[in-house]
């Protein structure tokens, strides 16, 4: 499945656990000899009574990450249509996903409260989150938050010409983040509408994000240069056939913030024993 480019493979290990090594995910990540993904998302039993089930997300680099917004619509709209419902609850490390699919066929999901204290980013040490001022080439002074994933967001002129492929890798692994961190790139291109890119940990460069635009959205908002309701431009929006904007609603009652978007169903399939080789 894929959320506006942003590209999973997910395999349903509710039944038949299925629990695979860092290397067993970089197999199947490899686009050339495996099948290629952003995300391998494994769909396991419910931890909580009040999810249906426990998602699992693991990076193209075998990494563990505790979100993935796109990731979550997709598995709310294929787990509601399993289930005959418009509704329905999902769970991470990062807490409960409540997920909806609205009549014009997109999807809403509660990512749950943005986590602003330096502690719960995590930096390696105390910092104004609105301000974290660390920089790297035109970068400068970051937003820090998480969203289930730590994230710094700049705020630029034009987010499409900021080189992320050759600085997204140093801030990821900047010393004040000692879980490394999702890079994203935000300009300011209307009313409450922002054009972003996202170097994601673990993945890179990935056409739409849906954590970093959640956190560009409360970002931008705790900066003043929107409300609290936002636009977000990724580059799978570019699509002039499947692309459209994403929803991003931080909402002031609780703090929790609302992403709504499309999905598409790729394909499904069975992965070749070859590809996995022994499992532990």
């Amino acid at each position: 499945m894929h959320g506006l480019g942003n590209d999973f493979v997910i395999i349903d290990a509710r039944r038949e656990p299925f629990s695979p090594t860092a290397a067993q995910a970089q197999r199947i990540a490899d686009r050339h000899r495996g099948v290629g993904f952003d995300q391998l998302i494994l769909i396991e039993p419910p931890r909580s009574r009040e999810a249906a089930a426990f998602l699992r997300f693991l990076n193209s680099d075998g990494s563990e990450s505790g979100a993935c917004g796109n990731g979550t619509r997709c598995l709310g709209w294929l787990l509601m249509t399993e289930a005959g419902t418009d509704k329905i609850t999902l769970e991470s490390r990062g807490g409960l996903l409540p997920c909806e699919l609205l009549a014009d066929g997109r999807v809403r999901v509660d990512m749950g409260e943005a986590r602003l204290d330096w502690k719960d980013v995590p930096l390696a040490e105390e910092r104004d989150t609105l301000h974290l001022g660390i920089e790297a080439g035109e970068l400068k002074d970051p937003v820090g938050l998480s969203m289930g994933n730590p994230h710094a967001v700049f705020f630029v002129e034009d987010a499409e010409e900021v080189d992320l492929e050759s600085l997204g890798p140093e801030l990821e692994h900047h010393s004040l983040f000692p879980e490394r961190a999702n890079i994203g790139v935000a300009s300011l291109i209307g009313k409450d509408a922002l054009r972003l890119r996202v170097w994601e940990r673990g993945a890179g460069i990935t056409l739409a994000c849906g954590s970093g635009a959640c956190a560009a959205a409360v970002a931008a908002c705790r900066r003043g240069l929107t409300n609290r309701k936002v636009a977000i431009t990724v580059d799978g929006s570019l699509d002039e056939e499947t692309g459209e904007d994403l929803e991003i609603e931080w909402r002031k009652s609780d703090g929790h913030v609302l992403m709504t978007g499309p999905y598409a169903l790729g394909f499904q399939g069975l992965l070749a024993p070859s590809l996995l080789g022994e499992l532990e």
